[in-house]
């Protein structure tokens, strides 16, 4: 069973507060797009990676990651999502990964594909919400304090059988959605969680990038 990853990275990262897109940030000098992609291939767990960018970026993108097929993205995540899929048939399980999110450890890549291989038609890394967690109005005013006992942040890559994405955006024709297993949990299906992993954070801000900068600096 093949196993082919999408990389959305048409997003520009207005957050970050930077001129150019999110994915092609420098971090020690290799973009957070290198860094992805690298991290999926060696994974072992990855058959093939199709990168999903701006038009004026499909050149640098190829550039940098030769070895990935690289293809023009939408306006929305979504709208990639679906080029990537277009770009990607035959495959029997589809992983969705964030190129911000550069420093996935590839044991948790291993995970989320096991689970599909194991039978899991979606499979999504989770980790335990550590913060307490409030639910207010529109003011800001404190409405309640939400049991966070069985809520969990979601990572990426999201992992899928090719079916149940593929039936989870017909059945969605235009919807905007950041979290994929969303529009799969929409049509109905069920999605099983792995093990997530806090290496596997997601570049947002300007303080999020300084701290990936110093773990990678760490790790060197």
């Amino acid at each position: 069973m093949t196993v082919v990853a999408l990389v959305p990275a048409a997003g520009q990262g207005t957050r970050l507060g930077l001129n150019i897109p999110k994915a092609f940030v420098t971090l020690k000098d290799r973009s957070l797009l290198e860094r992805a992609v690298d991290g999926l291939f060696t994974s072992g767990a990855v058959d093939e990676v199709v990168v999903m960018v701006p038009a004026d970026m499909i050149e640098r993108a190829r550039e940098l990651v030769p070895r990935a097929r690289v293809v023009v993205g939408g306006a929305e995540r979504t709208d990639s999502v679906r080029a990537g899929l277009a770009a990607a048939p035959g495959h029997d399980h589809v992983l969705v990964h964030d190129a911000a999110r550069p420093l996935t450890p590839a044991p948790m890549i291993v995970r989320v594909v096991d689970a599909l291989r194991a039978g899991a038609s979606a499979v999504i890394p989770v980790l335990p919400v550590a913060d307490t967690v409030k639910r207010v109005d529109a003011d800001g005013a404190v409405l309640a304090t939400v049991d966070r006992a069985d809520l969990r942040a979601v990572q990426t890559p999201q992992g899928f059988t090719a079916e149940a994405l593929h039936a989870a955006y017909a059945a969605a024709p235009g919807a905007l959605a950041t979290d994929d297993a969303g529009l799969v949990e929409r049509a109905g299906g069920t999605v099983a969680t792995v093990a997530g992993d806090p290496l596997a954070m997601k570049i947002t801000t300007a303080f999020d990038l300084r701290i990936a900068q110093v773990l990678v600096e760490e790790s060197a």
